[in-house]
């Protein structure tokens, strides 16, 4: 009988663990899967000019992920207050484009990139002191935008010269986006929708492109990709919206859809003014 009490325990014991591999596996997954599609984005946007790859690189491929997994977690109304703080750092964001495109051109990458960095984190911290809706997240963003979009303008057009990929270039990239996945997954269930939604929406897309171009093309050039992000982020703005408002009378998987199919449609239109405009 002693044995079998034994192999009962190890049973009971192997049985007990699996959730926490359970978990760890998942995870991991979540953050290869995500890491994927950001490193994707970022080679398509050096193979495309700072236009197209402005259009790229606005497509939500960190924020989205970290929306679908969260969706995974809880329910439509944590995503939906998840977005409602997202809104406003939006804005933040449009900030910090314009910060490292100044500072980009005389500054090196870390200066540059670590200036754009610090005012985002700054605009957000005050952010969360701020009791938002939506109207007043919609009105920050157009409030940014305007301050912004001009400022940006005679930055936008630079050469893109040949680019020579460096051996530490995607693993750079993977392991900036899944730590993002890795954070928002697991603070999640501890520090609530707001700070989730906050952190969901950290620009890796932005700070990879900054970090591992800017050193091979120079700040000119890399800025020119950012600072031609603009109308972007303002599509990527309205899809936060539409998840806001469509998370819950629809749930999750919709509205996620929606804001997803907001960004994609927004940007396919800005592609395609511009295409009339060469033409013409």
């Amino acid at each position: 009988m002693g044995p079998c009490v034994r192999r009962d325990d190890s049973l009971a014991s192997h049985a007990s663990m699996s959730p926490e591999l359970t978990l760890i596996l998942t995870l991991g997954l979540r953050m290869a899967f995500t890491a994927a599609l950001v490193v994707t984005a970022a080679f398509i946007t050096e193979r495309s000019g700072p236009v197209i790859g402005a259009l790229i690189a606005t497509l939500p491929f960190s924020a989205g992920p970290s929306y679908v997994f969260l969706s995974l977690d809880h329910d439509s109304a944590f995503i939906a207050q998840g977005a409602l703080a997202s809104l406003p750092i939006n804005a933040a964001t449009m900030f910090m484009g314009l910060t490292y495109v100044v500072l980009a051109q005389r500054w090196n990458a870390l200066v540059s990139t670590g200036g754009g960095v610090a005012v985002w984190i700054g605009l957000a911290a005050l952010m969360r002191l701020v009791p938002w809706t939506l109207a007043t997240g919609l009105l920050a963003n157009a409030i940014a935008f305007a301050i912004c979009l001009p400022l940006l303008r005679r930055f936008r057009h630079a050469k893109m010269p040949l680019i020579t990929r460096r051996w530490y270039d995607i693993p750079l990239r993977a392991g900036l986006v899944a730590t993002l996945v890795a954070i928002v997954t697991t603070l999640s269930g501890w520090v609530g929708p707001g700070v989730s939604g906050t952190i969901a929406l950290f620009p890796v897309v932005f700070s990879s492109i900054m970090l591992i171009l800017h050193p091979r093309i120079g700040g000119p050039a890399t800025a020119a990709v950012v600072a031609n992000s603009g109308w972007g982020l303002m599509g990527f703005g309205l899809g936060v919206a539409v998840l806001q408002v469509a998370a819950l009378p629809f749930g999750s998987a919709i509205a996620l859809s929606l804001a997803l199919a907001t960004c994609v449609i927004w940007n396919l239109g800005l592609w395609w003014i511009g295409r009339r405009a060469i033409t013409r």
